[in-house]
């Protein structure tokens, strides 16, 4: 098959695509806007963050198939792929413990502000009376919204730092999940307003859909207490970023973000966020799945994909 990568993808993966007889074209640095200029001829559609807008899908002529190399497909117009018959696939809970990593990382640079004293060391400043001031981690709670692959993967890391983990109570989770939670000694409670009420830290890990879109409300953020934290490592939907400006300002919320609304449509370009730039949030640039071990285990998800439907069967299907 003809495959066109428009993304950023391990060569040794490339390699093997290759070897098992497919022509490989990889082009990471087109922009969505290149795509439709670029599609044509191809059968399959590889892509991490950059979009797949109608027009590329109107532009192919060839398409039967477009993967997205990680888990969430927000970024693809899945309504004009599925009108056309194409289908999208994603590459889902591979890039887990790279994104736990990351929500990780972020709190313990808001608890004790690592940038800030970063920035004025390199400066020549030495502030150590302002910067000794952080609460730790240890002995506080965390309410994980989300008990798929990444909220189990920070659920185990956040353990290890002596965190209390609450988690909403849910039928029909599997015996293995629910041994899992127990093992971690996961507290459960009845609602979402209950976890966010209960949480000196909150971090969200669900996919972007029309269930979550600005699930982080104004609603939301007025149950979380002064003071407390907001992780966001998902997609940039689920928070009404609005609300949550206001709430930075009137209760003294911190937050830590990797992803946004506006983000660009490729890995560079222009950003202005009057949210990224507000003092209280320290933000990343949509890395959370960006390393190599994530990235490894995503592409070898990719090739099982391309390889089944050579076979003739589709897997990890997201549109209908």
């Amino acid at each position: 098959m003809k495959i066109l990568f428009a993304d950023k993808y391990p060569s040794k993966q490339l390699a093997q695509l290759q070897s098992n007889g497919h022509e490989i074209s990889f082009q990471p640095d087109l922009q969505a806007d290149d795509i439709a200029g670029a599609i044509a001829g191809y059968e399959v559609l590889v892509v991490r963050s950059t979009k797949v807008e109608k027009p590329t899908l109107d532009a192919a002529d060839q398409l039967k198939i477009v993967i997205r190399a990680g888990a969430g497909t927000n970024t693809i117009d899945k309504q004009s792929a599925t009108e056309k018959g194409i289908p999208v696939c994603n590459v889902p809970g591979k890039n887990a413990i790279a994104v736990a990593e990351l929500a990780m990382g972020l709190l313990l640079a808001i608890d004790r502000r690592i940038p800030d004293n970063v920035r004025e060391i390199k400066d020549g400043l030495w502030n150590k009376k302002t910067f000794s001031n952080a609460k730790g981690l240890f002995g506080q709670s965390i309410g994980i919204v989300g008990a798929g692959a990444i909220g189990m993967a920070v659920a185990e890391r956040a353990r290890a730092f002596g965190l209390e983990v609450i988690m909403i109570e849910k039928p029909g989770r599997s015996p293995a999940l629910l041994q899992k939670m127990q093992s971690l000694e996961i507290r459960t409670v009845d609602s979402l307003e209950q976890l966010v009420r209960n949480s000196d830290i909150v971090t969200v890990h669900v996919p972007a859909a029309p269930g979550t879109k600005n699930l982080v409300d104004e609603e939301f953020l007025g149950w979380m207490r002064d003071g407390a934290i907001l992780l966001n490592t998902s997609r940039g939907d689920v928070v009404d970023e609005q609300a949550l400006l206001k709430a930075l300002d009137s209760k003294g919320l911190r937050a830590g973000l990797d992803v946004y609304k506006n983000e660009p449509g490729a890995s560079s370009g222009e950003f202005e966020s009057e949210l990224a730039s507000h003092p209280n949030v320290y933000g990343t640039h949509h890395i959370g799945a960006s390393t190599d071990q994530a990235q490894a285990a995503v592409a070898e998800g990719v090739i099982e994909i391309i390889n089944a439907y050579a076979e003739g069967s589709i897997i990890n299907r997201v549109n209908q």
